[in-house]
């Protein structure tokens, strides 16, 4: 019978990177981890809340946590940064602010990054959340297709 393996861990270093780079005792590692679920969650969900709609998409391809002593760094790898910022940054701000409140010490500071994709419609997860928009608000499947497949 053949061992299954997890496809991400599969290509780490290959052909993909890892999603959070950090170092913790083995007593610490479970919070930690459970930390950058938080995180990320968080993200999504704002983004979720206050971006998508079917004009006004803001996919976010991946988020990478890279933890140091007193400093975590969140980057934020999305196609379209400018919904993200909004009006004078404040987007941003507000993000990071719910961000901040989901983690469990004060005395770390937090630094968000956006990063601009080149080609947002290449990366597979940003490609499938805009199929799922447009098929949810009833737009012809094919029309999809065509539209995303040049």
């Amino acid at each position: 019978m053949g061992q299954k393996i997890n496809p991400l861990g599969f290509r780490l270093g290959i052909t993909q990177n890892h999603r959070s780079y950090w170092f913790a005792k083995p007593k610490k590692y479970s919070k930690i981890f459970e930390e950058d679920k938080k995180i990320r969650n968080c993200i999504e969900l704002y983004v979720q809340k206050h971006i998508k709609n079917s004009s006004n998409y803001g996919g976010i391809a991946r988020i990478e946590i890279q933890r140091k002593t007193d400093l975590i760094q969140v980057e934020i790898y999305t196609g379209f940064p400018a919904l993200l910022v909004e009006s004078r940054g404040q987007g941003i701000e507000q993000l990071k602010l719910n961000v901040q409140n989901i983690l469990s010490s004060g005395d770390r500071r937090l630094r968000m990054t956006l990063i601009e994709i080149a080609k947002p419609y290449g990366e597979p997860n940003i490609l499938a959340e805009y199929i799922a928009l447009q098929l949810e608000s009833r737009v012809a499947f094919r029309r999809t297709m065509k539209k995303k497949s040049h």
